[in-house]
């Protein structure tokens, strides 16, 4: 590959992508805002952890926490990746730099399944949280509040951290309740945590390695959302500097907001076995009574919707930069990388996230899906951990950070993750193969027959765009720092 060669594909996809490209205007600060709304501690503290606390017992405590060290080397691989490819396309676009196109369409199409699955999941449980208030038909309220998010998520960046801001702080407040009234109904001492007990078939059995492994994906799960800051890092000032800090920042703060309730509910509890069949809506009807009960619930309700606000966000631009990207038929690439005149946001591809997560909520059994998107969330982190080992590899001028005990983080990552989904169901990593298979089958038939022209992936913090597929073996030394996809 020669440099005429790359500028020849830059003036040839100039129309859309040289102009459809967004403002560097969060700060550190600001984005931290925007990536720990979305991983909404409150709404993992109380939609999620009760699942982990059911089938974990106490040993839910040492379940998140394996999770939270995974997801710390998962961070520093994203951190590092996000570094060098500063893209709104996220995983995707990091991983077509390192691992080539075929392994970047394939992390696209694993992205997917939670652009368009999560955010409904997530907005489905507003209804049972405003039902102390008053009776809301489910499917019909988790379509409101996709919809209310969607229009949310169009306005420009600065206002929704704002928005979002104020209601993570409120978030943050009912996690500080929870961990009060479990001090002050403390009924087991720090040894629960560390020798825990499950409900079995014979009553309380003693948590084992086995029981931790076959919860590490949704422990996992409980504190993703750090991972926005690769979508957001088109965004970002001066991102070689500030992802790395967002992505630790952010992981590191919604981490304390879950794990600290969660380990003063599983020693507040009145018997370990009430963690089986609880909530914590429960638990503080318990403890603090009917009023801090019904503020608490209302507080869940606003950290649903604040979080469904910031998936919406960042997965309109995850949509957007694939159009960008020409991952689809000229129209829709057209269509999508549309920016909204005043706001300069993707309004085109925020709808094409948002509408169709309605319809999800309302006409769709959408949560029987849950299963499915852990395993796929793991895969994909494995994914973007073999694209951090070869990442060393690929020759790059960029003052990219670099995670201190490389190779460690990636290669735990590979090894924890890895073993966790092929502990999960059949059925799930059955709908995975299929997801796969499909979306390769797309890829073989239609984006590679035409490389010039299509996934065309751009790296906006350059400007550049490498128009090979990885298979040609070209050098990506020669193509030049900035290029994806050699």
């Amino acid at each position: 590959m020669t440099d005429s060669t790359i500028l020849s594909a830059d003036e040839a996809v100039a129309p859309i992508e040289a102009e459809r490209r967004l403002a560097r205007v969060l700060g550190p600060g600001t984005a931290v805002l925007l990536v720990l709304s979305c991983i909404t501690p409150a709404s993992s503290l109380f939609i999620i952890v009760p699942q982990v606390l059911n089938t974990q017992g106490s040993g839910a405590v040492l379940t998140i926490v394996a999770g939270i060290l995974v997801s710390v080397a998962v961070g520093a691989c994203y951190a590092e990746l996000g570094t060098r490819t500063a893209s709104s396309g996220g995983e995707y676009a990091m991983v077509t730099q390192t691992l080539g196109k075929a392994a970047g369409w394939l992390t696209f199409a694993l992205a997917a399944i939670q652009l368009w699955v999560i955010p409904p999941i997530i907005a489905l449980g507003t209804a049972d949280y405003l039902s102390d208030i008053v009776h809301l038909p489910r499917a019909a309220t988790g379509a409101v509040v996709m919809l209310i998010a969607t229009a949310t998520a169009i306005l420009d960046v600065k206002s929704n951290a704002f928005v979002t801001g104020i209601f993570l702080g409120l978030e943050i407040l009912a996690a500080i309740v929870v961990t009060v009234l479990g001090l002050t109904h403390l009924h087991r001492g720090p040894g629960e945590l560390i020798a825990p007990h499950v409900v079995g078939a014979h009553g309380l059995e003693p948590f084992t390695v086995a029981m931790l492994i076959s919860g590490l994906a949704v422990g996992t799960f409980v504190v993703s959302g750090f991972n926005t800051a690769a979508y957001l890092a088109e965004e970002v000032i001066d991102p070689r500097r500030n992802v790395a800090r967002v992505v630790f920042a952010s992981l590191g703060l919604g981490a304390l907001v879950i794990l600290v309730p969660t380990i003063t509910t599983v020693l507040a509890v009145g018997n370990v076995s009430d963690l089986a069949t609880g909530n914590f809506s429960e638990f503080v009807h318990e403890w603090g009574g009917q009023g801090i009960g019904v503020a608490i619930n209302v507080t869940i309700a606003i950290a649903i919707l604040n979080a469904v606000i910031v998936m919406v966000l960042q997965n309109g631009r995850v949509v957007f930069a694939s159009a960008r990207d020409r991952c689809w038929p000229a129209v829709v690439n057209e269509t999508l990388t549309r920016l909204h005149p005043r706001f300069g946001t993707p309004w085109l591809a925020t709808l094409a996230v948002g509408v169709p997560g309605a319809v999800l909520a309302y006409a769709v059994n959408v949560e029987s899906l849950l299963g499915i998107t852990a395993v796929v969330l793991a895969i994909m982190y494995v994914v973007v951990a073999v694209a951090s080992l070869r990442v060393r590899l690929t020759p790059s001028t960029v003052a990219s950070w670099r995670m201190p005990l490389w190779p460690v983080a990636p290669l735990l990552v590979i090894i924890a993750v890895g073993y966790a989904v092929f502990g999960s169901s059949r059925s799930d990593l059955l709908a995975t193969a299929v997801l796969v298979v499909v979306a390769m089958t797309y890829y073989a038939f239609y984006l590679a027959r035409r490389p010039h022209d299509r996934f065309v992936v751009l790296d906006p913090s350059d400007g550049t765009t490498d128009p090979s597929d990885a298979s040609s073996g070209a050098s990506s030394d020669m193509a030049g720092p900035a290029t994806v996809g050699a």
